[in-house]
């Protein structure tokens, strides 16, 4: 080798070299922890997973004061506070997505899914009041003519109701929260991140181990002020919501009454299914078919997932005295039953 081309060599180790100095290292995922709470008492937990650390809590707390402002029924100058006393507005991107969402959803569950069931749910003692006392049939039918989707309408850019009736999306804000949510971070050029709501969720990409987030399900044979974990979920870019009548029921006369009432009868679900976890691409589908599924029962539901292709389902039940469960195909490999059967 000639010194010419021992000093072309040398020129060109010295460059890949430096060229090689100089190329910025990727830097491990960062796990950021946003807590807080909204909807009244309920904790949120956002979790993002990121190269870069992410300062968000007063957006987070900013968005979610926005959202409560337009769907809360407990603020009583929010948007749709503000349309049950008034029976028409213009409403909001929030007010009209959710309304449409619904629209559909109590289409496809033949009524199960209705957000006008709220008169029924406070008369049978559920609602804020807390009062319980089991009504009667004539009370109940009376009630009923106040109950129905369609009795709200978007026509010309108004959203309009019937005199009496009550409209509560509680039974699928939660999932639009979570999505709300969501979508922002999304925005912000975050593909990795965990949001839950009253244990309602949304998961994308992976966790701060590079893999798919473990999401639990709850045992709903305990007692609700104790929590025990079923079963876990392996989930990637799904949402997660479930329902159940271990979280909210009373007892009269010896008699169970769970905070499930169907909007179609009047009266409190009355089945062996205890619990309808759904997983579906947004959380706000999953809230409100997991609300549908505890109205529907067991057989119905089964039927209706199998037929819906976006959604997933574990559904816990009782027969023969024992614990059962059902989980859908496209969730078996993702599904690590952990609650003693």
């Amino acid at each position: 080798m000639t010194k010419k081309q021992r000093s072309l060599l040398f020129s060109v180790i010295l460059l890949i070299v430096t060229v090689y100095t100089f190329i910025p290292k990727k830097k491990d995922p960062v796990l950021t922890h946003f807590t807080g709470q909204t909807m009244g008492t309920i904790q949120y937990n956002v979790k993002v997973v990121d190269e870069r650390t992410h300062s968000l809590q007063s957006s987070i707390d900013s968005l979610l004061v926005s959202f409560n402002n337009a769907l809360s029924t407990y603020i009583p100058t929010s948007e749709i506070s503000t349309f049950n006393q008034t029976d028409e507005t213009s409403p909001s991107t929030l007010l009209l997505e959710v309304f449409q969402a619904s629209q559909i959803i109590s289409a496809k569950t033949n009524g199960a899914f209705d957000p006008t069931v709220g008169p029924l749910i406070n008369r049978w003692g559920f609602g804020p009041d807390k009062k319980i006392n089991v009504p009667d049939s004539t009370t109940i039918d009376s009630l009923r003519h106040l109950v129905g989707l369609s009795k709200v309408q978007f026509q010309n850019g108004r959203l309009t109701k019937a005199p009496g009736v009550y409209v509560d999306f509680s039974a699928i804000a939660k999932g639009q929260g979570v999505d709300v949510l969501g979508k922002w971070l999304e925005s912000k050029g975050i593909k990795n991140y965990m949001i839950e709501i009253g244990g309602e969720v949304r998961c994308r990409g992976n966790n701060e181990e590079g893999k798919p987030w473990a999401i639990g399900i709850e045992d709903p044979t305990v007692d609700k002020s104790e929590q025990r974990l079923f079963a876990i979920a392996t989930m990637q870019n799904r949402s997660l919501a479930t329902s159940g009548n271990y979280r909210n029921y009373y007892q009269q006369d010896g008699v169970t009454y769970a905070h499930i009432v169907d909007p179609r009868t009047g009266y409190t679900a009355n089945h062996n299914l205890l619990s309808a976890s759904v997983f579906a691409p947004d959380c706000m589908t999953a809230d409100a078919y997991a609300t549908a599924f505890m109205v529907l029962g067991l057989e119905e539901s089964k039927a209706l997932v199998e037929n819906t292709q976006e959604l997933d389902a574990v559904f816990i039940y009782a027969q023969d005295n024992a614990l059962k469960v059902y989980v859908t195909p496209g969730m078996k490999e993702a599904i690590e039953i952990v609650g003693e059967l």
